[in-house]
């Protein structure tokens, strides 16, 4: 059975201190009530070393929201795969709609960054999707494919087995539009094919699909009752314990 896994992206949000308290009333929150799936949280790198000793992985993992697509040396400001692993975080989100816009990272430089991950053995999250015009003109399908052609289908099978491919339809994200529970599906399934086609239909169906459109406790029950929607990359309703534990109780 593919692994079913609500993923927190909290974005550039919460000071040091704010994060270990939602960390710590988080874990509150899970140990008392057991979750029904995976649960990750993908930090501010700031945040990583200090949140890592709070968490019990087995119940929280925890991830960082990029990497650096370089091993290590003269490059002010970034943070390597190996330094994320090196803090007990255990994934990694690359290829977000931010980041391809915001800091023009290309399908080429992604790649870079998903193989230095796997070589540090983190998990990675990668995630694919389309604009509002894409959609519109009825694209997405050529442009998910186009996202995983171009950065993870250079893959062993082996190793794209350590890949969570996330869903988030660029149109959907922070602008309280939803992809209906019916639209998700439809490209959720898609994507699987495509990864079948590549990879042959048991790893596709291995492989965990999560959605990251404005994913809300209202919405999440129905989006998870896809076959194919196996969990969800959260933004702004991850960072509220009562908003984040609501969609992770959609698997009960």
């Amino acid at each position: 059975m593919r692994k079913k896994i609500v993923a927190g992206n909290w974005k550039m949000n919460m000071t040091l201190q704010e994060g270990i308290d939602l960390a710590k009333e988080l874990k509150g929150c899970l140990d008392a009530d057991k979750p029904n799936c995976g649960v990750v949280i993908c930090t501010p790198f700031i945040h990583l070393a200090s949140i890592a000793p709070i968490l019990d992985q087995d119940i929280i993992g925890l991830g960082a929201e990029n990497c650096a697509d370089k091993e290590k040396g003269a490059y002010t400001g970034e943070v390597s795969a190996a330094m994320v692993k090196s803090t007990g975080a255990q994934y990694v989100i690359l290829g977000h709609s931010e980041r391809r816009e915001y800091y023009n990272e290309t399908p080429e430089i992604l790649k870079e960054k998903v193989l230095l991950a796997l070589k540090n053995d983190l998990q990675v999250i990668f995630c694919i999707g389309e604009s509002p015009e894409q959609r519109e003109a009825n694209q997405q399908n050529e442009v998910v494919k186009a996202e995983l052609e171009g950065s993870v289908f250079n893959l062993s099978a082996e190793d794209f087995k350590r890949i969570i491919i996330a869903y988030e339809p660029i149109w959907a994200i922070g602008t309280g539009k939803t992809a209906t529970a019916e639209q998700a599906e439809e490209i959720h399934a898609y994507i699987r094919s495509v990864v079948a086609e590549r990879y042959g239909a048991e790893v596709a169906d291995d492989t965990t699909i999560l959605y990251g459109g404005s994913c809300k406790p209202s919405n999440a029950k129905e989006l998870f009752a896809k076959p194919d929607i196996d969990g969800g990359l959260i933004g702004g309703a991850s960072l509220k314990a009562a908003d984040f534990k609501g969609i992770i109780d959609a698997w009960k």
